[in-house]
């Protein structure tokens, strides 16, 4: 051996008979080397770890309809899934835009598609936020025939305990989707005030002890995604006290740990004054017929797009929208729980006429819902 050899690494020990911890899941992160590892997780219902799992693919496909030859746009890259399934639609001749903000997954996402054979001249990435699509019109040619926008986070981002996006692992409590900008959770818990912690809970996640838990955050140093649980965990606690049994105690619980987290990572990533002016913007970077699908994962998402939908059609903006969301199939529910609350709404352009499922009914794969 070299004297300059690296010396042998051990793999990542662990107790019990799987991972639990993020950086213990060696096999999940390395899918190249251990494939049948990923099939079982996934069999299970599961989300292997550092993995997002694309929701509606066959919906967004056929509302979308994207053709060879045709200039497409993903607004919210994530993991690549939906892109994947739009790109093998384009060939030959056609080119899909793909912007995300995320500056440590974005290099992973594209690093996957170029290795399936998505080069420069089909796949166009961008590092920018998706309510800066004008920018991208003079490389597009001046519009899209069709614009997807995946509003969730992704998987990979909520597995990840360095991220702090979740209340299941310890990390810092950051929850921006770019950690060069802006401030974080922690941050803001600090310069917030009551009312306005108060307003940003209902507001973003129509928390119900929204007085409550406003008044046991505002204004503490909160470091980390577990101290901010157990604060949030104190906090029902005593308020559900007196009226709830243990068990529904416990299920409120985890409800607000959910919510909470929500709102403090739509508030710290303006994830609402971005989608409405991404919905404002859009319809001047659409070509005639073009095709809108915008996937979205709670309340105020979904009212938004719902109405910026609507008041296009009354205006002529757009000739057809989504009469009811597209939900994910009862199937699909079962096997990613993750996309149980998602809602799709389609919109279509007037102009030449396409043929575009967009006009149709939703598939069958999917059903309607309010």
């Amino acid at each position: 051996m070299a004297d300059d050899a690296l010396p042998h690494q051990r793999r990542v020990r662990y107790t019990g008979t799987h991972p639990r911890r993020f950086e213990e899941k060696y096999k999940e992160l390395d899918p190249a080397a251990h494939a049948d590892e990923l099939r079982k997780v996934l069999a299970r219902g599961q989300t292997p770890a550092g993995m997002h799992r694309p929701i509606c693919v066959a919906e967004i496909l056929a509302l979308l309809d994207p053709k060879p030859g045709e200039t497409g746009l993903d607004a919210t890259l994530g993991f690549g899934g939906h892109a994947q399934a739009l790109l093998a639609r384009l060939a030959p001749g056609g080119r899909l835009f793909a912007v995300d903000v995320d500056p440590i997954e974005l290099p992973r996402t594209e690093a996957r598609l170029r290795a399936l054979g998505f080069d420069a001249s089909m796949l166009v990435l961008r590092r920018c936020n998706f309510a800066e699509l004008t920018r991208l019109l003079p490389e597009a040619g001046g519009g899209f025939d069709f614009v997807l926008a995946d509003l969730g986070v992704s998987s990979m981002q909520i597995d990840n305990p360095a991220r702090g996006f979740s209340f299941k692992t310890d990390g810092p409590l950051d929850l921006r989707l770019d950690p060069s900008a802006g401030q974080s959770a922690s941050a803001l818990l600090q310069s917030v005030t009551r009312q306005q912690l108060r307003e940003l809970l209902v507001d973003n996640a129509d928390e119900p002890f929204a007085a409550p838990l406003a008044a046991a955050l505002q204004g503490q140093y909160i470091e980390t995604t577990r101290q901010l649980a157990q604060r949030v965990r104190s906090t029902l606690q005593a308020s559900l006290k007196a009226s709830l049994p243990e068990a529904e105690r416990l299920s409120e619980t985890r409800k607000a740990l959910q919510r909470t987290f929500q709102a403090l990572r739509i508030a710290v990533n303006d994830e609402l004054g971005v989608l409405d002016r991404f919905l404002t913007l859009l319809p001047s970077c659409l070509n005639p017929g073009a095709r809108v699908a915008i996937l979205s994962f709670h309340s105020g998402e979904d009212r938004r797009v719902k109405k910026a939908f609507q008041a296009g059609e009354r205006s002529g903006t757009y000739a057809r929208v989504a009469p009811d969301p597209v939900r994910p199939s009862f199937e699909e529910q079962r096997d990613n729980p993750r996309s149980s609350s998602a809602k799709l709404r389609w919109a279509v352009t007037p102009g030449v006429a396409t043929t575009s499922n967009a006009s149709a009914r939703p598939p069958a794969a999917g059903r309607q819902g309010g």
